[in-house]
Protein backbone atom coordinates (compact mmCIF):
# COMPACT_ATOMS: atom_id res chain seq x y z
CA UNK A 1 0.00 0.00 0.00
CA UNK A 2 1.33 3.78 -0.78
CA UNK A 3 0.66 6.90 0.95
CA UNK A 4 -0.59 9.95 -0.82
CA UNK A 5 -2.76 12.90 -0.30
CA UNK A 6 -6.49 12.33 -2.13
CA UNK A 7 -6.90 15.41 -3.97
CA UNK A 8 -9.77 14.30 -5.94
CA UNK A 9 -12.17 12.12 -3.79
CA UNK A 10 -13.80 8.80 -5.46
CA UNK A 11 -12.21 5.23 -6.15
CA UNK A 12 -10.48 4.63 -9.38
CA UNK A 13 -10.22 1.05 -10.46
CA UNK A 14 -7.57 -0.19 -13.56
CA UNK A 15 -4.87 -0.06 -15.58
CA UNK A 16 -1.76 1.96 -15.02
CA UNK A 17 -0.03 4.47 -17.90
CA UNK A 18 2.99 5.57 -17.29
CA UNK A 19 3.40 8.85 -18.47
CA UNK A 20 7.14 9.27 -19.40
CA UNK A 21 8.68 12.39 -19.31
CA UNK A 22 9.88 13.69 -22.67
CA UNK A 23 13.49 14.96 -22.82
CA UNK A 24 13.87 18.44 -22.95
CA UNK A 25 18.15 18.84 -22.51
CA UNK A 26 19.67 21.05 -24.74
CA UNK A 27 23.47 22.75 -25.07
CA UNK A 28 23.32 26.59 -23.88
CA UNK A 29 24.64 28.96 -26.49
CA UNK A 30 25.69 32.64 -25.35
CA UNK A 31 26.80 34.05 -28.90
CA UNK A 32 23.33 33.18 -30.51
CA UNK A 33 22.34 35.67 -33.46
CA UNK A 34 19.63 37.70 -31.29
CA UNK A 35 17.44 38.23 -34.22
CA UNK A 36 17.66 34.36 -35.37
CA UNK A 37 16.78 33.69 -31.70
CA UNK A 38 14.36 35.97 -31.00
CA UNK A 39 12.29 34.99 -34.13
CA UNK A 40 12.71 31.61 -33.00
CA UNK A 41 11.21 32.39 -29.19
CA UNK A 42 8.52 34.34 -31.03
CA UNK A 43 7.39 31.25 -33.63
CA UNK A 44 7.78 29.15 -30.55
CA UNK A 45 5.64 31.33 -28.36
CA UNK A 46 3.08 31.79 -31.06
CA UNK A 47 2.46 28.02 -31.40
CA UNK A 48 2.27 27.78 -27.91
CA UNK A 49 -0.73 30.04 -28.03
CA UNK A 50 -2.49 28.76 -30.82
CA UNK A 51 -2.21 25.18 -28.96
CA UNK A 52 -3.42 25.95 -25.72
CA UNK A 53 -6.30 27.88 -27.02
CA UNK A 54 -7.68 24.64 -28.70
CA UNK A 55 -6.94 22.70 -25.54
CA UNK A 56 -9.10 25.45 -23.38
CA UNK A 57 -11.63 25.27 -26.05
CA UNK A 58 -11.65 21.26 -26.05
CA UNK A 59 -12.07 21.68 -21.64
CA UNK A 60 -14.74 24.47 -22.28
CA UNK A 61 -17.19 21.80 -23.94
CA UNK A 62 -16.37 18.71 -22.26
CA UNK A 63 -15.15 19.81 -18.75
CA UNK A 64 -16.67 23.92 -18.15
CA UNK A 65 -15.71 27.16 -18.66
CA UNK A 66 -14.25 28.00 -15.40
CA UNK A 67 -11.76 24.77 -15.82
CA UNK A 68 -10.93 26.22 -18.81
CA UNK A 69 -9.24 29.22 -17.66
CA UNK A 70 -7.01 27.56 -15.74
CA UNK A 71 -5.32 26.47 -18.93
CA UNK A 72 -6.27 29.82 -21.26
CA UNK A 73 -4.41 31.36 -18.15
CA UNK A 74 -0.64 30.21 -19.74
CA UNK A 75 -1.26 32.55 -22.55
CA UNK A 76 -1.35 35.65 -20.14
CA UNK A 77 1.16 34.21 -18.23
CA UNK A 78 3.40 33.63 -21.16
CA UNK A 79 2.50 36.78 -22.97
CA UNK A 80 2.89 39.05 -19.08
CA UNK A 81 4.59 42.05 -20.29
CA UNK A 82 7.33 41.33 -17.75
CA UNK A 83 8.09 37.70 -18.17
CA UNK A 84 8.03 38.11 -21.75
CA UNK A 85 10.56 41.26 -21.63
CA UNK A 86 12.84 39.54 -19.50
CA UNK A 87 13.11 36.51 -21.44
CA UNK A 88 13.74 38.92 -24.59
CA UNK A 89 15.94 41.35 -22.83
CA UNK A 90 17.60 37.80 -22.14
CA UNK A 91 17.85 36.84 -26.21
CA UNK A 92 19.08 40.37 -26.96
CA UNK A 93 21.98 39.81 -24.55
CA UNK A 94 23.52 36.53 -26.94
CA UNK A 95 21.58 33.80 -25.13
CA UNK A 96 19.97 30.96 -27.13
CA UNK A 97 15.91 31.21 -26.81
CA UNK A 98 15.92 27.77 -24.51
CA UNK A 99 18.51 29.03 -21.57
CA UNK A 100 16.53 32.76 -21.81
CA UNK A 101 13.09 30.93 -21.59
CA UNK A 102 14.23 28.48 -19.01
CA UNK A 103 16.26 31.20 -17.05
CA UNK A 104 13.78 33.45 -16.49
CA UNK A 105 10.71 30.73 -15.95
CA UNK A 106 12.79 28.83 -13.06
CA UNK A 107 13.12 32.56 -11.49
CA UNK A 108 9.70 33.14 -11.35
CA UNK A 109 9.07 29.41 -10.41
CA UNK A 110 11.41 29.86 -7.44
CA UNK A 111 9.78 32.97 -6.13
CA UNK A 112 6.44 31.07 -6.62
CA UNK A 113 7.54 27.97 -5.13
CA UNK A 114 9.08 29.19 -2.23
CA UNK A 115 5.38 30.67 -1.31
CA UNK A 116 3.51 28.83 1.90
CA UNK A 117 0.01 29.71 0.49
CA UNK A 118 -0.92 26.75 -1.62
CA UNK A 119 -2.94 28.63 -4.37
CA UNK A 120 0.63 31.10 -5.25
CA UNK A 121 2.54 28.11 -4.88
CA UNK A 122 0.51 26.70 -7.32
CA UNK A 123 1.86 29.12 -10.05
CA UNK A 124 5.25 27.95 -9.95
CA UNK A 125 3.61 24.38 -11.56
CA UNK A 126 1.80 26.68 -14.30
CA UNK A 127 4.92 28.20 -15.17
CA UNK A 128 7.17 24.99 -15.26
CA UNK A 129 4.51 23.54 -17.50
CA UNK A 130 4.57 26.74 -19.61
CA UNK A 131 8.49 26.13 -20.02
CA UNK A 132 8.28 22.72 -20.65
CA UNK A 133 5.61 23.26 -23.35
CA UNK A 134 7.21 26.04 -25.06
CA UNK A 135 10.79 24.22 -24.60
CA UNK A 136 9.22 21.37 -26.16
CA UNK A 137 8.30 23.49 -29.21
CA UNK A 138 11.99 25.01 -29.46
CA UNK A 139 13.21 21.70 -29.72
CA UNK A 140 10.89 19.55 -31.44
CA UNK A 141 10.33 17.04 -28.91
CA UNK A 142 7.65 14.46 -29.20
CA UNK A 143 4.78 14.94 -26.47
CA UNK A 144 3.00 12.36 -24.33
CA UNK A 145 -0.50 12.10 -25.66
CA UNK A 146 -2.75 10.49 -23.23
CA UNK A 147 -5.95 11.64 -25.14
CA UNK A 148 -5.70 7.61 -26.27
CA UNK A 149 -5.45 5.97 -23.77
CA UNK A 150 -8.30 3.25 -22.95
CA UNK A 151 -10.94 2.98 -20.97
CA UNK A 152 -10.56 2.05 -17.06
CA UNK A 153 -6.56 3.57 -17.44
CA UNK A 154 -4.77 4.92 -13.99
CA UNK A 155 -2.32 7.74 -15.10
CA UNK A 156 0.67 7.89 -13.13
CA UNK A 157 3.24 10.36 -13.54
CA UNK A 158 5.67 12.89 -11.52
CA UNK A 159 3.61 15.68 -11.91
CA UNK A 160 0.14 15.45 -14.14
CA UNK A 161 0.28 19.36 -15.67
CA UNK A 162 -2.78 21.07 -16.43
CA UNK A 163 -2.09 21.03 -20.45
CA UNK A 164 -1.41 16.79 -19.97
CA UNK A 165 -4.71 17.19 -17.94
CA UNK A 166 -6.28 19.37 -20.49
CA UNK A 167 -6.19 16.35 -22.60
CA UNK A 168 -7.70 13.30 -20.82
CA UNK A 169 -10.68 12.20 -22.19
CA UNK A 170 -12.63 11.91 -19.15
CA UNK A 171 -14.81 8.70 -19.77
CA UNK A 172 -11.55 6.64 -20.30
CA UNK A 173 -9.49 7.79 -17.05
CA UNK A 174 -10.22 5.85 -14.07
CA UNK A 175 -7.73 7.49 -11.64
CA UNK A 176 -4.60 9.58 -11.51
CA UNK A 177 -1.69 9.23 -9.17
CA UNK A 178 1.48 12.06 -9.16
CA UNK A 179 4.45 11.94 -7.46
CA UNK A 180 3.92 15.61 -6.65
CA UNK A 181 1.15 17.86 -5.75
CA UNK A 182 -2.11 18.48 -3.27
CA UNK A 183 -5.78 19.29 -3.21
CA UNK A 184 -4.89 22.60 -4.30
CA UNK A 185 -2.91 22.46 -7.26
CA UNK A 186 -4.47 22.77 -10.69
CA UNK A 187 -4.16 19.20 -11.60
CA UNK A 188 -6.32 18.38 -9.21
CA UNK A 189 -8.98 21.02 -9.25
CA UNK A 190 -9.27 19.95 -13.03
CA UNK A 191 -9.78 16.09 -11.49
CA UNK A 192 -12.23 17.12 -9.55
CA UNK A 193 -14.36 18.96 -12.47
CA UNK A 194 -14.33 15.46 -14.24
CA UNK A 195 -14.87 13.79 -11.06
CA UNK A 196 -11.52 11.54 -11.34
CA UNK A 197 -10.36 9.98 -8.43
CA UNK A 198 -6.83 11.61 -7.61
CA UNK A 199 -4.11 11.08 -5.17
CA UNK A 200 -0.67 13.22 -5.59
CA UNK A 201 2.48 13.68 -3.75
CA UNK A 202 2.89 9.59 -3.91
CA UNK A 203 6.50 8.98 -2.99
CA UNK A 204 8.67 7.55 -6.40
CA UNK A 205 5.07 6.34 -7.84
CA UNK A 206 6.82 6.19 -11.19
CA UNK A 207 9.11 3.85 -10.37
CA UNK A 208 7.02 1.40 -8.14
CA UNK A 209 4.12 1.10 -10.30
CA UNK A 210 4.48 0.06 -14.19
CA UNK A 211 2.69 0.04 -17.29
CA UNK A 212 -0.24 -2.46 -17.11
CA UNK A 213 -0.30 -3.10 -13.48
CA UNK A 214 -3.22 -3.40 -11.80
CA UNK A 215 -4.11 -0.52 -9.45
CA UNK A 216 -6.99 1.02 -7.01
CA UNK A 217 -6.54 4.77 -6.35
CA UNK A 218 -8.66 5.81 -3.31
CA UNK A 219 -8.71 9.41 -3.69
CA UNK A 220 -11.31 10.13 -0.76
CA UNK A 221 -8.18 8.58 1.72
CA UNK A 222 -5.14 9.27 -0.74
CA UNK A 223 -4.44 5.55 -0.51
CA UNK A 224 -2.70 3.56 -3.34
CA UNK A 225 -3.34 -0.20 -3.81
CA UNK A 226 -0.32 -1.82 -6.30
CA UNK A 227 -2.07 -5.58 -7.51
CA UNK A 228 -4.89 -5.55 -5.40
CA UNK A 229 -6.44 -8.85 -4.50
CA UNK A 230 -9.89 -10.29 -5.98
CA UNK A 231 -11.39 -9.01 -2.57
CA UNK A 232 -10.05 -5.74 -2.59
CA UNK A 233 -11.03 -5.25 -6.17
CA UNK A 234 -14.68 -6.67 -5.21
CA UNK A 235 -14.78 -4.13 -1.87
CA UNK A 236 -13.77 -1.24 -4.16
CA UNK A 237 -15.50 -1.79 -6.48
CA UNK A 238 -19.00 -1.57 -3.56
CA UNK A 239 -17.32 1.64 -2.56
CA UNK A 240 -16.95 3.78 -5.75
CA UNK A 241 -20.83 2.46 -6.63
CA UNK A 242 -21.93 4.05 -3.41
CA UNK A 243 -19.40 6.76 -3.85
CA UNK A 244 -21.29 7.79 -7.01
CA UNK A 245 -24.69 6.85 -5.60
CA UNK A 246 -23.75 9.18 -2.47
CA UNK A 247 -22.77 12.23 -5.15
CA UNK A 248 -25.90 12.38 -6.96
CA UNK A 249 -27.44 12.52 -3.65
CA UNK A 250 -25.60 16.19 -3.10
CA UNK A 251 -28.26 18.20 -6.18
CA UNK A 252 -31.15 17.42 -3.79
CA UNK A 253 -29.09 20.21 -1.58
CA UNK A 254 -29.41 22.50 -4.63
CA UNK A 255 -30.99 25.40 -3.31
CA UNK A 256 -31.67 24.75 -0.20
CA UNK A 257 -31.24 26.51 3.10
CA UNK A 258 -27.66 25.32 4.97
CA UNK A 259 -29.24 24.41 8.36
CA UNK A 260 -28.25 21.39 10.75
CA UNK A 261 -30.74 18.70 11.81
CA UNK A 262 -32.39 21.18 14.13
CA UNK A 263 -32.89 24.08 12.31
CA UNK A 264 -30.03 25.95 13.23
CA UNK A 265 -29.15 27.84 10.27
CA UNK A 266 -25.59 28.98 9.46
CA UNK A 267 -24.06 30.90 5.80
CA UNK A 268 -22.16 28.38 3.41
CA UNK A 269 -20.14 30.55 0.90
CA UNK A 270 -17.17 30.37 -1.53
CA UNK A 271 -13.51 30.99 -1.29
CA UNK A 272 -12.01 33.48 -4.69
CA UNK A 273 -8.97 34.32 -6.55
CA UNK A 274 -10.46 36.65 -9.08
CA UNK A 275 -13.77 38.14 -9.84
CA UNK A 276 -14.74 35.54 -12.44
CA UNK A 277 -14.23 32.66 -10.17
CA UNK A 278 -17.88 34.00 -8.08
CA UNK A 279 -19.46 32.71 -11.28
CA UNK A 280 -18.19 29.49 -10.14
CA UNK A 281 -19.51 30.09 -6.80
CA UNK A 282 -22.91 30.66 -7.64
CA UNK A 283 -22.95 27.64 -10.33
CA UNK A 284 -22.34 25.65 -7.11
CA UNK A 285 -25.23 27.28 -5.57
CA UNK A 286 -22.72 29.25 -2.57
CA UNK A 287 -24.69 31.83 -0.70
CA UNK A 288 -21.73 34.90 -0.98
CA UNK A 289 -18.22 34.90 -0.89
CA UNK A 290 -16.31 34.25 2.19
CA UNK A 291 -12.72 35.34 0.84
CA UNK A 292 -11.69 37.38 -2.24
CA UNK A 293 -8.03 36.90 -2.08
CA UNK A 294 -7.23 40.57 -3.77
CA UNK A 295 -3.17 39.70 -4.38
CA UNK A 296 -4.16 37.93 -7.63
CA UNK A 297 -5.04 41.19 -8.84
CA UNK A 298 -1.56 42.40 -8.46
CA UNK A 299 0.58 39.64 -9.50
CA UNK A 300 1.46 38.56 -13.17
CA UNK A 301 1.91 42.15 -13.98
CA UNK A 302 4.93 44.44 -14.34
CA UNK A 303 2.79 47.29 -12.21
CA UNK A 304 0.37 47.32 -9.58
CA UNK A 305 -3.47 47.99 -10.94
CA UNK A 306 -4.54 51.33 -10.64
CA UNK A 307 -7.75 52.19 -8.89
CA UNK A 308 -10.42 51.62 -11.78
CA UNK A 309 -8.90 48.47 -12.76
CA UNK A 310 -9.21 47.69 -8.78
CA UNK A 311 -12.96 48.88 -9.03
CA UNK A 312 -13.89 47.60 -11.90
CA UNK A 313 -12.92 43.95 -10.20
CA UNK A 314 -14.77 44.49 -6.93
CA UNK A 315 -17.94 45.42 -9.22
CA UNK A 316 -17.82 42.87 -11.10
CA UNK A 317 -17.94 40.14 -8.00
CA UNK A 318 -20.16 41.93 -6.71
CA UNK A 319 -22.69 42.13 -9.08
CA UNK A 320 -21.98 38.23 -9.72
CA UNK A 321 -23.14 37.60 -6.46
CA UNK A 322 -26.29 40.32 -6.48
CA UNK A 323 -26.17 41.53 -3.28
CA UNK A 324 -24.88 38.70 -1.27
CA UNK A 325 -22.18 38.99 0.74
CA UNK A 326 -18.63 39.80 -0.71
CA UNK A 327 -16.01 39.80 1.91
CA UNK A 328 -12.76 41.15 0.22
CA UNK A 329 -9.52 40.70 2.04
CA UNK A 330 -6.72 43.64 0.99
CA UNK A 331 -3.67 42.82 -0.09
CA UNK A 332 -1.99 40.35 1.63
CA UNK A 333 1.52 40.72 0.16
CA UNK A 334 4.99 39.62 1.62
CA UNK A 335 6.32 36.45 3.26
CA UNK A 336 5.29 33.67 0.90
CA UNK A 337 3.98 36.13 -1.84
CA UNK A 338 6.61 38.40 -3.65
CA UNK A 339 5.17 40.57 -6.48
CA UNK A 340 8.54 42.06 -8.08
CA UNK A 341 7.19 45.69 -8.98
CA UNK A 342 6.44 46.65 -5.45
CA UNK A 343 10.26 46.12 -4.62
CA UNK A 344 9.93 44.55 -1.32
CA UNK A 345 13.21 44.18 0.54
CA UNK A 346 14.30 40.24 1.43
CA UNK A 347 13.71 39.26 4.91
CA UNK A 348 15.15 36.25 6.57
CA UNK A 349 12.05 35.53 8.32
CA UNK A 350 8.92 36.99 6.17
CA UNK A 351 6.29 35.20 7.36
CA UNK A 352 7.04 37.07 10.84
CA UNK A 353 8.19 40.32 8.90
CA UNK A 354 7.12 43.11 6.92
CA UNK A 355 3.99 41.96 5.37
CA UNK A 356 0.19 42.12 4.73
CA UNK A 357 -1.03 44.89 6.78
CA UNK A 358 2.10 46.18 7.94
CA UNK A 359 3.65 47.01 4.41
CA UNK A 360 -0.16 48.16 3.51
CA UNK A 361 -0.35 50.87 6.31
CA UNK A 362 3.59 51.93 5.18
CA UNK A 363 2.36 52.41 1.92
CA UNK A 364 -0.93 54.27 2.36
CA UNK A 365 -0.68 55.50 -1.55
CA UNK A 366 -0.83 51.90 -2.45
CA UNK A 367 -3.57 51.09 0.21
CA UNK A 368 -5.56 53.93 -0.22
CA UNK A 369 -6.02 53.50 -4.32
CA UNK A 370 -7.50 50.06 -2.66
CA UNK A 371 -9.60 51.61 -0.28
CA UNK A 372 -10.76 53.96 -2.19
CA UNK A 373 -11.71 51.67 -5.73
CA UNK A 374 -13.42 49.04 -2.56
CA UNK A 375 -15.46 52.14 -1.13
CA UNK A 376 -16.56 52.82 -4.36
CA UNK A 377 -17.48 49.66 -5.60
CA UNK A 378 -19.53 48.91 -2.12
CA UNK A 379 -22.41 51.04 -3.98
CA UNK A 380 -22.84 48.10 -6.48
CA UNK A 381 -23.51 45.06 -3.85
CA UNK A 382 -22.74 44.10 -0.22
CA UNK A 383 -19.19 44.18 -0.13
CA UNK A 384 -17.17 44.01 3.04
CA UNK A 385 -13.70 44.28 3.85
CA UNK A 386 -11.59 42.37 4.98
CA UNK A 387 -7.98 42.98 6.79
CA UNK A 388 -5.47 40.34 6.73
CA UNK A 389 -2.20 39.54 9.35
CA UNK A 390 -3.83 41.86 12.13
CA UNK A 391 -1.99 41.47 15.44
CA UNK A 392 -2.74 44.81 17.78
CA UNK A 393 -6.27 46.75 18.02
CA UNK A 394 -4.12 49.70 16.46
CA UNK A 395 -3.91 47.95 13.16
CA UNK A 396 -7.79 47.50 12.72
CA UNK A 397 -8.24 51.17 13.80
CA UNK A 398 -5.72 52.66 11.22
CA UNK A 399 -7.66 50.87 8.48
CA UNK A 400 -10.90 52.32 9.85
CA UNK A 401 -9.82 56.00 10.07
CA UNK A 402 -8.59 55.20 6.00
CA UNK A 403 -12.03 54.21 5.43
CA UNK A 404 -13.84 57.04 7.31
CA UNK A 405 -11.91 59.58 5.63
CA UNK A 406 -12.49 58.28 1.92
CA UNK A 407 -15.63 58.31 3.03
CA UNK A 408 -16.22 61.67 4.07
CA UNK A 409 -14.77 62.65 0.57
CA UNK A 410 -16.75 60.99 -1.52
CA UNK A 411 -19.86 62.22 0.57
CA UNK A 412 -18.84 65.45 0.00
CA UNK A 413 -17.98 64.82 -4.07
CA UNK A 414 -21.55 63.25 -4.47
CA UNK A 415 -19.74 59.31 -4.83
CA UNK A 416 -22.42 56.88 -4.12
CA UNK A 417 -20.61 54.06 -1.66
CA UNK A 418 -22.46 51.76 0.73
CA UNK A 419 -22.88 53.70 4.38
CA UNK A 420 -22.88 50.20 6.29
CA UNK A 421 -19.63 48.96 4.52
CA UNK A 422 -18.28 46.41 7.44
CA UNK A 423 -14.69 46.04 8.06
CA UNK A 424 -13.80 42.43 9.67
CA UNK A 425 -10.45 40.65 11.07
CA UNK A 426 -9.22 37.79 9.80
CA UNK A 427 -7.74 36.22 12.50
CA UNK A 428 -4.90 33.95 12.03
CA UNK A 429 -2.24 34.53 14.42
CA UNK A 430 -1.59 34.20 17.93
CA UNK A 431 -1.96 37.42 18.96
CA UNK A 432 -5.34 37.96 17.23
CA UNK A 433 -6.46 34.90 18.42
CA UNK A 434 -5.55 36.43 22.45
CA UNK A 435 -7.08 39.55 22.17
CA UNK A 436 -10.08 38.15 19.95
CA UNK A 437 -12.11 40.33 23.03
CA UNK A 438 -10.58 43.35 22.24
CA UNK A 439 -10.77 43.12 18.40
CA UNK A 440 -14.32 42.21 18.66
CA UNK A 441 -14.89 45.27 20.19
CA UNK A 442 -13.47 47.22 16.69
CA UNK A 443 -14.31 44.50 14.05
CA UNK A 444 -18.20 44.25 12.35
CA UNK A 445 -17.08 40.53 11.85
CA UNK A 446 -13.94 37.73 12.11
CA UNK A 447 -12.81 34.98 9.51
CA UNK A 448 -10.73 33.03 11.01
CA UNK A 449 -7.85 31.68 8.88
CA UNK A 450 -7.03 28.23 10.03
CA UNK A 451 -3.93 27.44 7.60
CA UNK A 452 -1.98 30.53 9.35
CA UNK A 453 -3.69 30.49 12.44
CA UNK A 454 -2.45 26.37 12.52
CA UNK A 455 1.41 27.55 11.40
CA UNK A 456 1.24 30.42 13.98
CA UNK A 457 -0.17 28.56 17.00
CA UNK A 458 2.12 25.68 16.35
CA UNK A 459 5.16 27.47 15.11
CA UNK A 460 5.21 25.43 11.98
CA UNK A 461 7.23 25.74 8.93
CA UNK A 462 4.88 23.75 6.43
CA UNK A 463 7.54 23.92 3.82
CA UNK A 464 10.17 22.04 6.74
CA UNK A 465 9.76 18.33 6.57
CA UNK A 466 11.05 17.53 9.90
CA UNK A 467 8.81 19.63 12.13
CA UNK A 468 5.31 19.74 9.43
CA UNK A 469 3.71 16.58 11.37
CA UNK A 470 3.22 19.25 13.79
CA UNK A 471 0.90 20.79 11.39
CA UNK A 472 -2.38 20.24 12.34
CA UNK A 473 -5.60 21.71 12.84
CA UNK A 474 -6.53 18.52 14.96
CA UNK A 475 -3.84 19.57 17.27
CA UNK A 476 -5.58 20.70 20.54
CA UNK A 477 -4.08 24.01 20.91
CA UNK A 478 -5.54 24.78 17.44
CA UNK A 479 -9.04 23.43 18.10
CA UNK A 480 -9.14 25.90 21.46
CA UNK A 481 -7.77 28.30 19.81
CA UNK A 482 -10.69 28.56 17.23
CA UNK A 483 -13.15 27.85 20.11
CA UNK A 484 -12.14 31.26 22.57
CA UNK A 485 -11.88 33.03 18.56
CA UNK A 486 -15.99 31.86 18.08
CA UNK A 487 -16.86 32.78 21.93
CA UNK A 488 -15.35 36.12 21.87
CA UNK A 489 -16.81 37.10 18.56
CA UNK A 490 -20.13 35.71 19.92
CA UNK A 491 -20.15 37.16 23.43
CA UNK A 492 -19.31 41.22 21.66
CA UNK A 493 -22.64 39.86 18.91
CA UNK A 494 -20.51 39.91 15.82
CA UNK A 495 -20.14 37.09 13.52
CA UNK A 496 -17.78 34.77 12.93
CA UNK A 497 -16.60 32.75 9.78
CA UNK A 498 -14.16 30.29 8.94
CA UNK A 499 -12.00 30.20 5.27
CA UNK A 500 -9.43 27.96 6.14
CA UNK A 501 -9.35 24.60 4.67
CA UNK A 502 -10.96 23.22 8.32
CA UNK A 503 -14.24 25.06 7.01
CA UNK A 504 -15.26 22.15 4.42
CA UNK A 505 -13.83 19.11 6.75
CA UNK A 506 -15.99 16.48 7.26
CA UNK A 507 -14.34 15.24 10.76
CA UNK A 508 -14.28 19.51 11.70
CA UNK A 509 -17.55 20.49 10.99
CA UNK A 510 -19.37 18.98 13.88
CA UNK A 511 -17.04 21.03 15.99
CA UNK A 512 -17.29 24.35 14.72
CA UNK A 513 -21.36 23.53 14.59
CA UNK A 514 -21.34 23.03 18.23
CA UNK A 515 -18.17 26.16 18.94
CA UNK A 516 -20.96 28.30 17.20
CA UNK A 517 -19.36 29.61 13.54
CA UNK A 518 -21.88 31.40 11.78
CA UNK A 519 -19.83 30.96 8.55
CA UNK A 520 -18.06 28.46 6.26
CA UNK A 521 -16.26 29.50 3.85
CA UNK A 522 -14.92 26.70 1.33
CA UNK A 523 -13.81 26.07 -2.00
CA UNK A 524 -17.00 26.30 -4.72
CA UNK A 525 -16.40 22.78 -5.45
CA UNK A 526 -17.04 21.70 -1.53
CA UNK A 527 -20.32 23.76 -0.88
CA UNK A 528 -23.20 20.72 -1.65
CA UNK A 529 -21.02 18.34 0.52
CA UNK A 530 -20.01 20.76 3.41
CA UNK A 531 -24.21 21.70 3.13
CA UNK A 532 -25.15 17.80 3.58
CA UNK A 533 -22.69 17.54 5.87
CA UNK A 534 -23.92 20.79 8.10
CA UNK A 535 -27.29 18.76 7.47
CA UNK A 536 -26.23 15.37 9.37
CA UNK A 537 -25.94 16.91 12.69
CA UNK A 538 -27.66 18.35 15.63
CA UNK A 539 -26.56 21.01 17.74
CA UNK A 540 -26.44 18.69 20.98
CA UNK A 541 -24.97 16.11 18.95
CA UNK A 542 -22.16 18.79 18.10
CA UNK A 543 -22.02 19.79 22.04
CA UNK A 544 -21.74 16.18 23.05
CA UNK A 545 -19.04 15.23 20.05
CA UNK A 546 -16.95 18.68 21.00
CA UNK A 547 -16.85 17.85 24.96
CA UNK A 548 -14.70 14.43 24.02
CA UNK A 549 -12.54 16.26 21.90
CA UNK A 550 -11.86 18.74 24.20
CA UNK A 551 -10.89 16.55 27.19
CA UNK A 552 -8.35 14.94 24.51
CA UNK A 553 -4.63 15.84 25.20
CA UNK A 554 -2.92 14.92 21.58
CA UNK A 555 -3.83 15.45 18.43
CA UNK A 556 -3.50 11.46 17.67
CA UNK A 557 -6.91 11.37 20.11
CA UNK A 558 -8.54 13.98 18.53
CA UNK A 559 -8.50 12.24 15.38
CA UNK A 560 -9.38 8.45 16.91
CA UNK A 561 -12.47 10.68 18.70
CA UNK A 562 -13.65 12.33 15.39
CA UNK A 563 -13.26 9.31 12.75
CA UNK A 564 -15.25 6.96 15.42
CA UNK A 565 -18.44 9.28 15.16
Amino acid sequence: MLKGIGSSEGYGIGRVLLVKEQSLEFTPKTDCNPGTELERYRKAVDEFCIKTENMAERMKATVGEKEAEIIAGHILMIKDPYMNGEIEKFIEGGQCAESALTAICDMFAMVFSSADDELTKQRATDVNDIKNTVLAILLGAEETDISAAPANTVLVAKDLTPSMTACINKENIAGIITETGGRTSHSAILARAMEIPAVQSVPNATEILSDGDMVIADGSEGIIIPEPTQSQIDEYTEKRVKFIEERKALSAFIGKDTITADGIKVELVGNIGKPDDANKVVECDGEGIGLFRTEFLFMDRSSRPNEEEQFEAYKKAALIMKNKPVIIRTLDVGGDKDIPYLEMKKEENPFLGFRAIRYCLKNKDLYMTQLRALVRASAFGDIRIMVPLVTCVDEIRAVKDMVKAIMDEYSASGIAYNKDLKIGVMIETSASCLIADLLAKEADFFSIGTNDLTQYTMCVDRGNADAAYLYSTYNPAVIRAIKHIIECGKKQGIPVGMCGEAAADKLMIPLLISFGLDEFSVSATSVLSTRKTISDWTKEQADALAEKVLSAVTEHEVVEILKAE
